[in-house]
C-alpha cells in the first residue's frame, strides 16, 4: 500500500486490568470509525497499579487478553498493536513488558519483549526500578506485513538510538513506540526524542502514550503523537484519553529517502550497529 491510516490511543489506564481492556476495545471500534487500518495502543495498556500484582496480572501470549485484541482485529479486518501488557515466564518471580502486533485476521505476527529497563536514580536515590519485577528481552523485532515493515520497541528504548538504527536497516519503515513516560521526563525529552528517531532512521513513529496520575506509579506525561519521516508532528493527542489519526504516506517517505540519503551512507567499516 502507498498510504494507510494509522490510529494511537491515548490511555489512562489504572489498577482494574479488565476496565483498561474494555476501554481499549472500545478504541479499537472508535479508530475504524475514523477510518483507520491499523490501531496502536500505550505501554502497560492492561494494568497500571502496585508492582507486587505484576504476576497476578500477567498472561501468557496466547492468553485471554491478546485473543480479545485478536477477536476485535478480526470483526474489523484491521491491524491491531496491543501497547504492552505483562507476561507471565513460567518459573519466575519477574514478568516481560510485552507487546504483540495482530493482523487483520486475529493472527499473531510477532512479539516483543521490552529490551531496555527503566531504572531511574536522581540524587542517588532509586526513584524507579523496572528491572526489580520486569526481566528484559533480548530481541530486535521487525515485523514485515501489507502495510508497512514495522520495527518494534517500548517506552524507554525510545533513548537507545542504536536499536532504532538496527530496525531501520532490517527494512522498518514504521516504528512503534508504546510508553507511558513520566510527566518528570517527558515534558523536557519525549517530542526531540521521537522527531529526532524519526529523521534519524527516515521512519514514521507512531508513539501511544498513558495519560494522568497512577496508582503507585509517576504520573504519566501523554501527548501521544506521530511523527512523519522528516520529523514533523503530523498528529498529537490533546491532555486527555483519545485517539488520533494520521495518514501515512509511504510515496513521501520513499521521496525522503531517496533525496537524503543517510542510511545509504552508513559506514559499517567504521562502526558497526549492535
Amino acid at each position: 500500500m502507498s498510504q494507510f491510516v494509522a490510529a494511537a490511543c491515548q490511555m489512562d489506564s489504572q489498577d482494574d486490568k479488565q476496565e483498561n481492556i474494555d476501554r481499549a476495545l472500545g478504541f479499537v471500534d472508535d479508530a475504524v470509525a475514523a477510518g483507520a487500518d491499523f490501531v496502536a495502543f500505550p505501554e502497560m495498556m492492561s494494568y497500571i497499579g502496585p508492582k507486587d500484582r505484576y504476576p497476578e496480572v500477567a498472561e501468557s501470549v496466547d492468553g485471554e487478553l491478546v485473543q480479545q485484541f485478536a477477536d476485535k482485529a478480526r470483526e474489523h479486518d484491521v491491524y491491531v498493536h496491543t501497547g504492552s501488557f505483562f507476561e507471565h515466564i513460567p518459573d519466575s518471580d519477574r514478568v516481560y513488558n510485552t507487546s504483540v502486533l495482530l493482523g487483520p485476521k486475529g493472527d499473531v505476527l510477532d512479539t516483543y519483549r521490552k529490551v531496555h529497563l527503566f531504572d531511574i536514580e536522581i540524587d542517588g536515590n532509586v526513584e524507579y526500578e523496572e528491572s526489580a519485577r520486569v526481566a528484559p528481552g533480548d530481541e530486535a523485532v521487525t515485523v514485515e506485513t501489507d502495510l508497512a515493515t514495522f520495527g518494534l520497541s517500548i517506552c524507554y528504548d525510545l533513548r537507545f538510538p542504536n536499536l532504532y538504527q538496527t530496525l531501520a536497516h532490517r527494512g522498518a519503515n514504521v516504528l512503534l513506540v508504546p510508553s507511558a513516560f513520566t510527566m518528570f521526563t517527558g515534558k523536557d525529552h519525549w517530542e526531540p526524542l521521537l522527531r529526532a528517531r524519526a529523521i534519524e532512521t527516515q521512519s514514521y513513529v507512531i508513539a501511544p502514550g498513558q495519560i494522568g496520575d497512577k496508582p503507585s506509579a509517576p504520573q504519566t506525561y501523554g501527548r501521544t503523537m506521530i511523527v512523519d519521516p522528516w520529523g514533523n508532528v503530523i498528529s498529537k493527542a490533546k491532555d486527555q484519553p483519545e485517539t488520533i489519526t494520521a495518514t501515512l504516506d509511504f510515496d513521501y517517505l520513499d521521496e525522503t529517502r531517496r533525496e537524503l540519503q543517510s542510511l545509504r551512507h552508513t559506514r559499517s567499516d567504521v562502526y558497526e550497529l549492535p
